[in-house]
């Protein structure tokens, strides 16, 4: 039966990757059809830097990037350097955009990573405690945690984070990735990035642990009412036993998939909260990018940043195969 298993899981993730490279590249034609109604392009802010230009100078510049081709044309060569994974050049950083990402993405995986890990797990146990005892003040206490968290803006939470952690407490520095100046090696080099990472994490997590624990406390009180959780009683099995080791397992289903739809919100958060602490991932960069029109830059940003929505939410349904046999059986 196993192997059985094993083929069905191969068979779906064959089929979810034939399903993602048209996905990925529509995704990637309509990026750049977007960005193309923004006003002006490179040869416009370098202009407008130096403080004026020639006609001459300004085709040149036009013609060096490839931006004096018509928009069909544009977009026709940028497909065809996607597919052989050339996402172009940065004027503004002077390197080719594919180095200047593969820099950034760490730190965005990173941040990103244990945001789901921990949003995830609070979410989840706040969900199960509220659910344990309905209409109490410990269930109310959660709801009005979850409503205050889902409803407070990132960039305000990670501001009053740094102010009060940072500034008035000192616990926590004010930004960054990691302390540049004091060389930290080996483990303490590991501290010392978690230590930077907790208040971005923290900040990052507040609103999809909202969504998370809600979504976990709904869950668990339909399941209370199976017939499953009936027999269990009947059997005689306390109430935590049936709770952690019954319903808990089909009460997660709801959390999983929510956690593959989020995870485009999750990177658009990142860019505030990664401006907000300075931390040197892919959300700042995209930033910068915005503001000096590096669409070379965006496209690239954009387009990784797809691939990983794709690629997580494939995870999320191999995920549905080990824990719900329903879908096994469907399949």
């Amino acid at each position: 039966m196993r192997p059985m298993v094993y083929l069905q899981s191969l068979r779906y993730v064959l089929r979810r990757l034939a399903q993602a490279v048209p996905t990925i590249i529509v995704i990637a034609i309509i990026n750049f059809c977007v960005l193309q109604l923004a006003p002006g392009d490179a040869a416009d802010v370098l202009a407008g830097e130096s403080g004026g230009a020639t006609p001459e100078y300004m085709q040149q510049i036009r013609e060096s990037y490839g931006l004096d081709k018509p928009i069909p044309v544009q977009l026709v060569l940028y497909v065809k350097n996607v597919l052989s994974l050339d996402l172009g050049y940065s004027f503004r950083n002077s390197a080719p955009v594919r180095d200047l990402i593969l820099q950034r993405l760490g730190p965005t995986l990173l941040l990103m990573g244990v945001t789901i890990v921990l949003s995830i797990c609070l979410g989840a146990l706040l969900g199960i405690f509220a659910s344990s005892r309905v209409n109490t003040w410990r269930d109310n206490a959660i709801s009005v945690l979850s409503l205050v968290s889902y409803a407070t803006p990132l960039f305000w939470a990670g501001l009053m984070f740094i102010s009060v952690f940072s500034l008035w407490l000192g616990w926590f520095p004010t930004g960054g990735m990691e302390a540049i100046t004091e060389f930290n090696e080996g483990w303490d080099r590991v501290f010392d990035i978690l230590h930077h990472l907790f208040l971005p994490a923290l900040t990052l997590s507040l609103f999809h642990m909202a969504v998370y624990t809600r979504l976990m406390r709904s869950a668990m009180l339909e399941q209370r009412g199976m017939d499953y959780v009936t027999t269990a009683r009947a059997k005689g099995l306390t109430e935590g036993r049936i709770n952690m080791s019954h319903m808990v397992r089909n009460a997660i289903l709801p959390v999983v998939t929510m956690a593959g739809v989020q995870v485009s919100t999750l990177f658009g958060g990142s860019i505030v909260v990664e401006t907000v602490f300075g931390w040197p991932g892919m959300g700042l960069l995209a930033f910068q990018a915005l503001f000096a029109r590096d669409l070379n830059l965006l496209l690239g940003i954009f387009l990784i940043s797809a691939c990983l929505v794709v690629f997580i939410n494939m995870v999320v349904d191999v995920l549905y195969f080990v824990l719900d046999p329903r879908i096994r059986d469907a399949g």
